[in-house]
């Protein structure tokens, strides 16, 4: 079905965390009906009493017309496109609780990063599994949704195989003042850059918590991109999509800034903080966790050397210390730079 001919009036946001609530924001302000639908029913009645999310995104004013509920059934009905912001460890079953909603044809945008760990899939795989008959693009990019429900300047790849027209037309439906989409076609390079940016935002922020200086994270960054692209190409990604917006855009915001839940996750266990500590303080999910786990097993199974994410989960999951997986890293033998 294609919607070339019509108009994307009405969007649904699953999920009222602190980017579904910014996306369903910005969404509203550029002249869309929107419905954000919250697992927490006392979230959804606070979000529509007080126009505020006072849990993700405390003292920051939503538009007064931004409908916030509990009720899948309600947040789906005549939706013309669903932006799904469920952390991807719960894609899975978001999926299977908006399928007997989700009329035909409705595109599933996905705008959450990761890797699932039972399956090693990608959004679009999980996706492709649960809702086949579903158009699906991935929305992803340099984006805190601080800023951006702010009305501060951003702007993030909008990808999908969908026909040119169809990808237009959505792209235009999540375009306001002051956000702006930009299309592509490699939805595997997109989700790719997005899942593993923020394992090596991890591991920046462990080397910022360690004391070990700016020209440490630079590296950091820049063989962490060459794990990404490796995988990614192993994945059927394109090279060109890690200089984008969702690649080396998205990277270098992650790994800058104690905003990003996961360099401040990663500058804690650098500090000497447990990760039981760190989470235990902390309502927001930093998605390089469960990733680093995921991706720990889909390298493996590719055959793709990825030794700073591998270093990530050993600090994370098994109990490694952080100085050790520093020194393995630097003993590693010499190798030429492009592999």
């Amino acid at each position: 079905m294609t919607q070339t001919d019509t108009q994307i009036k009405h969007i649904a946001v699953i999920g009222a965390g602190s980017w579904g609530t910014a996306l369903g924001d910005i969404v509203r302000r550029a002249g869309r009906s929107v419905v954000l639908y919250a697992r927490d029913g006392g979230l959804a009645d606070t979000i529509n009493a007080r126009h505020e999310n006072p849990v993700y995104l405390p003292g920051l004013k939503l538009h007064e017309s931004l409908r916030a509920t509990s009720d899948i059934a309600a947040a789906l009905e005549g939706a013309d496109m669903v932006l799904a912001v469920t952390p991807v460890q719960f894609m899975r079953d978001m999926c299977a609780k908006i399928k007997p909603y989700i009329r035909a044809g409705v595109p599933l945008v996905n705008c959450a990063k990761g890797i699932e760990i039972a399956t090693g899939q990608l959004p679009a795989d999980i996706v492709a599994e649960m809702l086949p008959e579903t158009p699906y693009a991935a929305l992803s990019g340099p984006t805190f949704a601080s800023e951006v429900i702010r009305g501060l300047p951003a702007a993030a790849t909008f990808a999908t195989k969908a026909p040119q027209a169809d990808a237009a037309l959505w792209a235009q439906a999540v375009k306001s003042p002051t956000f702006r989409p930009y299309l592509g076609q490699d939805v595997a390079g997109v989700d790719v850059a997005g899942a593993i940016k923020n394992v090596i935002a991890i591991a920046c922020g462990i080397v910022e918590g360690q004391s070990l200086g700016q020209n440490a994270r630079a590296a950091v960054m820049t063989r962490g991109m060459a794990e990404i692209k490796r995988f990614g190409l192993a994945q059927g990604a394109k090279a060109e999509t890690f200089l984008g917006l969702s690649g080396v855009g998205d990277l270098m915001l992650t790994c800058n800034s104690m905003t990003s839940r996961n360099f401040s996750l990663g500058h804690a266990l650098g500090q000497g903080q447990s990760l039981a500590e760190i989470t235990a303080a902390r309502r927001t999910v930093a998605e390089g966790v469960a990733t680093a786990r995921a991706l720990a097993m889909a390298a493996h199974k590719a055959g793709v050397d990825m030794p700073i994410c591998a270093a990530v989960d050993h600090i994370l999951h098994k109990n490694a210390k952080v100085g050790d997986m520093i020194q393995d890293l630097l003993a590693r033998a010499i190798r030429a730079e492009e592999d």
